[in-house]
This record gives C-alpha cells, structure tokens and sequence, in this order.
C-alpha cells in the first residue's frame, strides 16, 4: 500500500538529522567495517531512459560517497542483450553527468565480468550448489509453487558434478538452442522466500551484445551478476530499492557460498510521484504507442524530458534532498517538485513581457508615431543582470483576461471607466471597447494614459490597484509556446479501476499550442536559456528553436493552478 505523503517545503526543513542509511554506514565506520572505506554505486540497466527516480537514486549514491569522502563507480547492468542498446548506455552517461556527478575513471559494465562470473558458476556446480535443467521456463514456473505450498524439485536436481560441468560447458560452446537448458542454484523449494526456490543463474540467448557481440551465448540473470558485480568492485554499501528486499536473502547466498568479499545490501523506498507512472515498461509504451512524441518528451518524467521542459539539476538534487531517504513506499506530491523547480529559476531566469492571449489595446491620446524605450529590471532577485529596453507605442497587447466589461468585486484588472498601471510605463484608463459584431468578441480596447505617471515623472507614485504586463504591438515577436500540463489526470494512474489501463488517464489537455506576443528582447534567447514571462510562469527555449521560429516550453506556471480534484470521467 503507498502512502500519500504531504509534501514538506524547503523552508520548513530544521536542521535535518541523518537518514537510516546514514545511520548504518556512520556504524560501519565507527567499527572499521571496510576499514571505514564508503564506496557506492549507481548500477542502471541500459535498456531504457533514466527517470526522476533514478535521479533519486544517482543523487543518494554520489552525495553519500561525496559525505563520506568516498568513492561511486557507474556500472552498466548490461546482462540482457535483447532489451539493452548502446543509445540507452549514452544517455545514461548524460543524464548523471548534466545532474552534476562525476564516476571519474570509475566506468564498469556487468559484461566485463562474464568471464569472472562464468567461473563462479562453475564453483556453484562443484560444491553441488547449482545445476543444469532441461525444464522450460512455463514448467519452471509451475513447479515454483506458490507462498503458501513448497514447490516440485526438478528431476534434473540430482544430476553429478560431472554432468552438470559439461552440460553447462556446452551451453556456453551453444550446442544447445534458446530455451532448451537454464543453469539453477540448488537452494530450497520449500523456502517461504520464493526467491530462495532454486532460482535461474544462466539461460540460453542466441542474441547480439552491444558490447561482447557473439562471443556469449549464455547470459547471467540479474540477480546473479549484480552482486557478484558489488563483490568484484568491492562496494561497501550496495543501496537498492525496497522491491529488492525479498532478493537480499539470495545476494548474500550467492557471495557465501561462493567466498567472496561481502558488500551489505540495503533497500530503500523508491520514488513514487502523483500524477506520474514510473515503470520502464509503462513509459516504454507511452513512447512506441505515440502518447508523446519521445523520452524527451517534456511530458515525460524522464531525467531527458525534464530537462528538455526546463528543470535544472540543481532543482532536482534539491527536490531529492527535501524529500529524503524513507523505509516504506509512498508517493510524493509532484507540486513539490514543481516548488523546487520554481525557487531556483526565480534566482536564475531573466524577467520578460510575453502575451499569450493577446487583445488589442488602443492608448488614443498617445501620439501616433511616438515610440519610447522604458527601462524593466530583468531579475529583481539579481540586481547585477541589469535592466533592459522595452518598446512603448500607441497599440499594445495585453492577456485577455486582464479585461472584463462586467467584473465581480476584487477583479483590480481593467474595466471601463478603471484604471491600472501597466508594468515599468504608464497609467492608463478605459475608455471604450470595440467588438466582433457577429459575436460580441473584444478586439480592441480604447484607453488614455496619464502622461505623467512613468517612472521620474511628478505622478509616478500615484497608487492604483492593478498592475498588468504589456508588449508593444508594433514591435512584439510572435514565438510558438508550448504549454504543458501533468500527463494524467488521476493522482495515481496506476491505481486502476476495472475495466481500464493507465492510458484511460491520460490528460488530454497535457499539452496545448499557442502563439504568445513577446517583447523584442526574446530575440536574444538561446537554446534551454530559461525565463520567467511576467505574471504567468517560467519557460525555457525547446531545442527544436531557430532563429526564425524561437520555442518556448512551459516548465511550470508562477503558482500551483492544478485542481486538486481529479478529473476523471
């Protein structure tokens, strides 16, 4: 069962005690364990995308080797080659290096092994700890048993050391066809831990390696190379999660009774988040079904996505220490994710004037040809990013919904007859409206301004209650913005009800296409170079821009606007 867990702010964390993983390794220092050594890994499987919740794990690995003045190595678990690819190797390597984390010379692939951990199945044979099976995968898992009734031993149990030698030397030479022969360890079939049940070590896979090409034939499971893999770099502290817990028993079998050095295993809550589905498989299908254009989709909670969408890894490592290290599930409120996403471009990104529901605004006693350049500062939070230039003119755009003919009480935009400020310019008054006549539809508003209300003039201090952005229409850049939203609409996709999948949840208004009006300082903007549009949100420069076509992606609006109701039908 997950627990929802409300999300702790920053600025409400006190001084924050060590975590329970903390804990054990300051133990295992104070007794010389390792003789004090602290050496971690982050061991990713190449056969898809890192997520945030590797970023958890990337984040948790290097930052206790980096406490403890330790060491993290990279490994590539690289033991199935028909779902692995070198593009996943790459964009791993990527992923931990953009969130600022170096393995150095510390580079390693469970491939590098196979000789090694061929020959400590070997010794498994010879100690009469594993054997050669002729079942098939349907029959092995039908003799497994269930938790509650012992399983069937396999009639190849009992085979000699002698056979089992040969028999496994030839599936390595690839006498044998896929499927036909599985290497077992001889544990217990009555074993409450279904793991425990003479698990598969090695299984037949005719298969292309990205790495070895054709010179294997036969490949470990994962539980078998991954911590005989700890074991060979000796890792002190092999940090899983919690799902890995019930393998613990079998990880440290295998290191036993084979003799080598003992890293300790120790399981956390992997990262679960609101709004968000974190299964390889899952996101695997939202990306060859079509639901989003790729892993970099900035829909997708991939590390590549997030990052193309706008977030910065110092956001998320920070997202990673506010949350902190638990011992049972749950799921965290991804708006503390977008908190954290939201303080630090509010230090880092440039202000700018963007429309992205442009009406006309007509100042009618302003003079005709008359353009101004204003000054705005382009981050008050900074005040060595300096000011910038904006154009004023007689025509303007502003948000439509800064405008009501008939507003409710407290709307402080503009209205007939009101007043507001426009931002770093003048006070203006409206005056008129001009509409579609077929449909009643606003396309100008007709104002005054007060000449004497900008900044170093005799009235600029006079106070009004409104103030509302503003380009100059004449002089606006047209942009394409990309607004996204959270992908689904049910806090929790994979709490499914019957009848449905995970993509009846889907969020169909995820992402939606518009043509924003910005001030001609956006010409400047780079590719991933991040801005706040005043008084709507931050956004960042997609990589798809060109000098003629700037794209813009929505990381996150100013403030939470999500309903927190959900919206399934």
């Amino acid at each position: 069962m997950l627990i929802m867990e409300e999300p702790k702010l920053p600025e409400e964390k006190a001084l924050r005690s060590l975590n329970f993983i903390e804990e054990i390794i300051e133990e295992d220092i104070r007794n010389g364990v390792n003789e004090g050594r602290v050496h971690t890994r982050f061991p990713p499987e190449p056969n898809g995308y890192l997520h945030i919740g590797h970023a958890k794990s990337i984040c948790l690995n290097f930052g206790l080797a980096k406490k403890y003045n330790g060491m993290t190595n990279l490994r590539f678990d690289d033991t199935n080659p028909v779902k692995e690819d070198v593009e996943y190797v790459d964009s791993i390597m990527e992923d931990v290096k953009w969130l600022g984390f170096d393995w150095e010379d510390r580079l390693y692939y469970a491939s590098d092994y196979f000789e090694q951990l061929y020959e400590y199945a070997v010794t498994l044979i010879r100690k009469e700890r594993a054997y050669v099976c002729d079942m098939s995968a349907e029959e092995i898992s039908e003799t497994r048993g269930t938790p509650t009734r012992p399983g069937k031993e396999s009639p190849y149990r009992n085979r000699t050391v002698g056979e089992n030698i040969d028999l496994f030397a030839r599936m390595r030479n690839g006498e044998f066809p896929d499927g036909t022969r599985v290497l077992r360890a001889r544990i217990d079939m009555a074993s409450p831990n279904m793991h425990m049940r003479d698990p598969v070590l090695y299984r037949i896979l005719h298969a292309h390696h990205h790495r070895t090409g054709d010179q294997w034939c036969i490949y470990p499971m994962y539980d078998f190379a991954h911590g005989q893999s700890d074991s060979i770099e000796r890792i002190t502290h092999s940090i899983c999660t919690l799902e890995f817990e019930v393998h613990r028993p079998l990880y440290d079998w295998f290191i036993r009774e084979i003799g080598i050095y003992p890293p300790r295993q120790i399981e956390f809550a992997r990262l679960n988040m609101t709004y968000t589905v974190m299964s390889k498989r899952k996101l695997l299908e939202l990306v060859q079904q079509g639901f989003v254009s790729g892993w970099d989709d900035p829909r997708m909670p991939t590390i590549c996505g997030l990052r193309r969408r706008g977030f910065t890894p110092e956001s998320i490592r920070n997202f990673a220490e506010t949350i902190g290290v638990a011992k049972r599930d749950n799921i965290i409120d991804v708006s503390l994710l977008e908190f954290c996403i939201r303080e630090d471009l509010n230090r880092r990104a440039n202000r700018l004037m963007a429309i992205l529901d442009p009406v006309k605004v007509v100042i009618d006693n302003y003079p005709e040809e008359l353009t101004e350049e204003l000054e705005s500062v382009n981050n008050p939070e900074d005040e060595s990013r300096g000011k910038r230039k904006m154009p004023f003119s007689k025509t303007l755009f502003i948000e439509r919904d800064d405008f009501m003919e008939d507003p409710p009480n407290k709307f402080f935009r503009l209205a007939p007859g009101r007043e507001v400020r426009l931002k770093a310019a003048y006070i203006i008054r409206c005056e008129s409206v001009v509409k579609e006549p077929e449909t009643g539809r606003i396309t100008e508003i007709h104002c005054t301004y007060d000449p004497m209300t900008r900044s170093g003039m005799p009235d600029s201090n006079r106070k009004v209650k409104g103030t509302l952005h503003w380009v100059s229409a004449k002089h606006a850049v047209g942009v394409e913005v990309r607004l996204y939203d959270r992908l689904f609409v049910k806090e929790n996709p994979d709490d499914i009800e019957e009848g449905k999948t995970y993509k009846d949840y889907l969020n169909p208004d995820s992402l939606k296409v518009i043509t924003a009006m910005v001030e001609p300082a956006v010409k400047n903007a780079q590719v991933s170079e991040k801005y706040q549009f005043e008084r709507t949100g931050y956004f960042s420069v997609d990589k798809d821009s060109t000098a003629q076509n700037l794209i813009f992606n929505r990381v996150v609006p100013l403030k939470d606007s999500w309903v927190k109701t959900e919206k399934v039908k």
